[in-house]
This record gives C-alpha cells, structure tokens and sequence, in this order.
C-alpha cells in the first residue's frame, strides 16, 4: 500500500470520526420523536430550535460567550506577545522552569481556578460581571496563547527584523511590514485556540459568573432534561469551532 493510499485511507477515517457524531447531532436537534428502539426518528420537526431560540435565552448567551471570549483573545494576544519573544530567546533551565510555571493553570479543573478567584472578585466587585468573567478566562487561556506563540520568534525572524532594523526601518513598519507577515499564522492560530478555549469555558464562567447567561451554561441544563434542545444549542456552539477549522484547513492549503 502506497504513502498515498494510506493518507486517504487515514483521511477517510478521520472525516468518518469527525462527521459521525455531527450527524447524529444534527438529526437529534431535528427529533421531535425518537423513541427506541428506531434507529431514526419518527417525526422531525423544529421545536428544539423553538425551544432553544424562543426565549431569548440563548440569544443573549451567544452574544455574552462571544463578547468574553473575543475580549480574551485579544487581551492574552497582547500579553503574551512580549512574554513569547522574551522566552524564544532565552534557554536553559531557567526557560523550562518559567514554561512549567506558565502551564500550571492548564494542570488544575478550570471550576478549581474559578472556585479560588470568586472569593476574591466578590471582595473586589468583579463577581457576575464581564471584566470578572475576561479575567477568569484569562488564567487559562493565556498559558495556551503564550506556549503556541514561543515558536513564532524564531531566530530567523529576529534576523530579519534586525535586517531591517540595520535598513533604517522604524518599529511601526518593522512591525507591519516584518514580524506580522513572518509570524502572522502562528499568531492566528494561537487566536483561534484561544478564543475556542475562552468559548468552550464552564467551570470558570460557573464558578465567577454564575448571574451572567453564558452559552456553555444555557446549554449544560438541557443535556438530561431535553436532549433535543440540548442539540440545537450544540449546534450553534459547534459553530466558531467549524469555521476555525475551515479557516485552518484554508491556510493549510494556502501554505502548500
């Protein structure tokens, strides 16, 4: 069997594991009547979505996980910009020893973490409110940010931004015109992890913001009391996760 035969066959079985459980998703939020044992449902019908998008509920949710979640990103983008080029320069054990500690909150339950910062944010007011929910998500989605940005600063784009440091290039241009395009899709796809780690987040947003209707949340009640209804709002989760992937196979497919 040739190289290529075994891609497909590898490529075939990975869309198969990918796409199965999505199906079985979408027939589900579709169900009004599923009983076993049929292996298909016996009357189809929109009361999920009616449900799921009739109140509002899920609406607001949305807007609220997305308003966090883009908050995040950006926020951990900044932050760990600075911090990964000071890191791709050093080595040593230093470096191991700086990494370890970056990664511990990655090592805890993220309700744990949001447990230990409640306390705090009801003292400082921060409890129930975006900026509370932004920094609880930031304690996980920064060490995720940061270790996927190191490898960007490689020493072949120092190279080329003290080229042109030696050409008279000001910061702004060697910014734009140096760093963003040689870094530029390791920087995406550090935005994207985080920005679907921030979405994905229940144990922190429970934890912190419990008062705020947050997708994760929203949906999370309607797993055992309605399944139908817990589909359609998977559905709509499942949303900025497949458009990552589309736009990560995209650039994949660019690069080659």
């Amino acid at each position: 069997m040739t190289e290529r035969r075994i891609g497909r066959w590898v490529g075939a079985t990975a869309i198969v594991l990918f796409a199965a459980p999505l199906a079985v998703l979408v027939v589900q939020a579709f169900a009004e009547v599923w009983r076993y044992p049929a292996l298909l449902p016996q009357q189809l019908g929109l009361r999920g979505f009616r449900v799921a998008f009739g109140s509002g509920d899920a609406g607001r949710a949305t807007v609220d996980s997305l308003e966090v979640a883009v908050t995040t990103t950006a926020l951990a983008t900044v932050i760990a910009w600075p911090a990964a080029r000071a890191l791709a320069r050093s080595h040593g054990p230093r470096r191991t020893a700086v990494l370890m500690v970056l990664a511990l909150p990655l090592l805890v339950p993220p309700f744990a973490t949001g447990t230990g910062l409640a306390e705090w944010f009801i003292r400082l007011g921060l409890a129930d409110t975006r900026l509370g929910l932004v920094l609880a998500h930031l304690t996980v989605v920064l060490p995720y940010v940061l270790l996927v940005l190191i490898p960007a600063f490689s020493p072949r784009v120092i190279e080329l931004e003290e080229m042109a440091r030696s050409l008279g290039t000001g910061p702004v241009r060697r910014l734009l015109l140096v760093t963003l395009p040689s870094t530029g899709a390791v920087v995406a796809a550090a935005a994207l992890l985080g920005f679907l780690v921030s979405w994905s987040q229940y144990g922190s947003s429970l934890a912190v913001g419990g008062g705020l209707p947050m997708l994760p949340l929203t949906l999370l009640p309607f797993v055992g009391a309605d399944p139908t209804v817990a589909a359609a709002l998977s559905l709509l989760f499942l949303v900025p996760a497949i458009l990552a992937l589309a736009l990560a196979s995209r650039g994949t497919r660019e690069a080659l």
